[in-house]
């Protein structure tokens, strides 16, 4: 899977003039919270990673997302000065990686030490080869090991509340093991059922249900990178539609285009259950509720679809 890699606009540059005198002040602010003062700062890629990082640390942390509207575009980010200033001054940072926000690594060079980064595509293992899916907030297991591993960097920063930390950590854990047990249960239900996604945004969240991807590979690969699906390719995903195999539709509303409107229409005529996902979180939800209204949506789906494996 060719990876989408995000460009930096003039935005960047304006902030970088505006906040070159801001740069140093990141070290100080750091320096200070290892010495036990105010709340430790945080910087995430997007509000995915902030919404975790404040599960973990409740008001022991202040937390920038860089991307925090539901109808942004990761691929395309224009920073902002306050988006560099909130960088200068992080303590701890967490970007996804995998060619998903590059974005953050440009804007933290120079001003962030790596060692303060938490590169959630290295510490999931799941980077393998060209075909990783960098979409790891839909891997419950991953952002169970993110959940320790900010627990880590939080006690080291602010050893006093080391137990809070670790508790908050366990009680994220546990909510996600629940979420996990919902989709088991979709699993022995339904394993083996079809499902057709326009981008690989959700996949493993659909594995982790039981579901097969059905969809042609050029049509997603396409539909991520940005381009144009090739005709064949978009009659047979319509096809898919219509032919009574697939059990539901993920669909992906923040990279919407004419040719993804033609599929979910053919999937809306054709009785299939579309099942909407985004990339960062839906307006008043954090991490856990809309994770587990993800998980409730795909077991309504199956349960009234007419294509569910028995």
């Amino acid at each position: 899977m060719q990876l989408r890699r995000t460009t930096l606009t003039l935005a960047l540059a304006v902030a970088a003039s505006l906040l070159l005198g801001a740069c140093g002040g990141g070290s100080s602010a750091a320096t200070d919270k290892q010495a036990g003062g105010g709340t430790i700062a945080v910087v995430a890629s997007t509000n995915v990673y902030g919404s975790i990082a404040e599960a973990v640390g409740a008001d022991r942390v202040s937390v920038h997302s860089i991307i925090a509207r539901a109808d942004a575009d990761p691929h395309s980010y224009e920073a902002t000065a306050q988006d560099k200033l909130a960088v200068s001054k992080a303590a701890v940072g967490i970007e996804n990686g995998g060619g998903y926000d590059d974005f953050f690594g440009q804007l933290a060079k120079g001003i962030l030490d790596p060692a303060k980064v938490i590169n959630v595509s290295r510490l999931s293992g799941l980077d393998t080869g060209p075909d990783f899916n960098e979409h790891l907030w839909y891997s419950l297991p991953t952002m169970s090991k993110l959940a320790d591993q900010l627990a880590v960097r939080f006690s080291a920063l602010d050893a006093a509340h080391a137990g809070e930390f670790a508790a908050n950590a366990k009680a994220f854990k546990g909510t996600l093991a629940g979420i996990e047990a919902s989709l088991a249960g979709v699993k022995a239900a339904h394993h083996g059922a079809a499902a057709a996604i326009t981008e690989p945004v959700p996949l493993y969240l659909l594995e982790e249900a039981g579901l097969a991807n059905a969809t042609p590979a050029a049509f997603s690969t396409a539909i991520e990178n940005g381009s144009d699906v090739p005709t064949t390719v978009l009659r047979d995903t319509v096809n898919l539609m219509t032919n009574g195999t697939v059990a539901l539709l993920a669909y992906n509303q923040q990279t919407e285009g004419p040719q993804t409107v033609e599929v979910k229409k053919a999937a809306e005529q054709a009785g299939v259950p579309v099942v909407d996902f985004t990339e960062t979180l839906p307006q008043g939800k954090d991490y856990l509720q809309w994770m587990a209204a993800n998980a409730a949506h795909i077991q309504q789906a199956l349960a009234t679809s007419k294509a569910t494996a028995k």
